[in-house]
């Protein structure tokens, strides 16, 4: 019974003030990241933000020092450790002045710990770095999500500075039903307005040219 009652106070902790604040923004990050693995939803959300972009999540988080990697990963981590710390906090502290700023400090953790852990993740985005984006047009990727759509889908691509590029991919038509996990596709063109390339199977025949029509065999 012990572990039922262990349980209980558990969950009385994040459903209250303080831990409460943080609580249900780690829900919603939760049932993304499932979704996301899952389904394929939330693409659009987890997408890099470009270098130089004026869009307010991407300037945001540059402004924070923590650009350079899809702005879905910061955002969790900071209500992820802000969750943490603020669970701490309303352990630590039980009553008075000081319990009202554990939100404030909670944040302030998750912002800090997240700035640390963002430094050896931008490694792994380089395309959010600095890499022109004609460069990958004509080459060959390796989709890593489990599916492309006209809405979501992720590749990696050869740099060619020797270093490999997640990238943001879209298809449309009946080939994009073939690009799963570890199929190779052609990137034939760039989208700036959504910031993706668009990509066909590498092996299927016939590709698309880079205006989006059938090439010549």
């Amino acid at each position: 019974m012990g572990g039922f009652a262990d349980f209980g106070d558990f969950a009385a902790t994040a459903l209250t003030y303080p831990a409460v604040v943080f609580t249900f923004p780690l829900a919603v990050v939760v049932i993304f990241w499932l979704f996301s693995l899952v389904f394929g939803i939330g693409g659009s959300v987890a997408d890099s933000p470009e270098p130089g972009s004026a869009g307010a999540v991407g300037g945001a988080l540059a402004a924070l020092g923590l650009g350079g990697v899809p702005a879905a990963v910061p955002v969790s981590l900071v209500i992820a450790l802000g969750w943490f710390a603020s669970m701490a906090g309303a352990e630590l502290i039980e009553s008075g002045p000081a319990r009202a700023l554990v939100p404030v400090g909670a944040l302030l953790v998750g912002w800090a710990g997240t700035w640390l852990l963002v430094l050896p993740l931008r490694k792994a985005f380089p395309a959010a770095s600095g890499l022109y984006h004609e460069d990958f047009v004509g080459k060959v990727c390796i989709v890593r999500t489990s599916r492309v759509t006209s809405g979501f889908g992720q590749a990696e691509v050869d740099a060619d500075d020797g270093g490999t590029a997640v990238i943001q991919v879209r298809a449309e038509g009946p080939e994009a039903a073939e690009l799963t996990s570890g199929r190779r596709a052609l990137i034939f063109a760039y989208e700036p307005d959504g910031a993706f390339f668009w990509v066909a199977p590498y092996d299927a025949g016939d590709l698309p040219d880079t205006d989006g029509n059938r090439a010549l065999p």
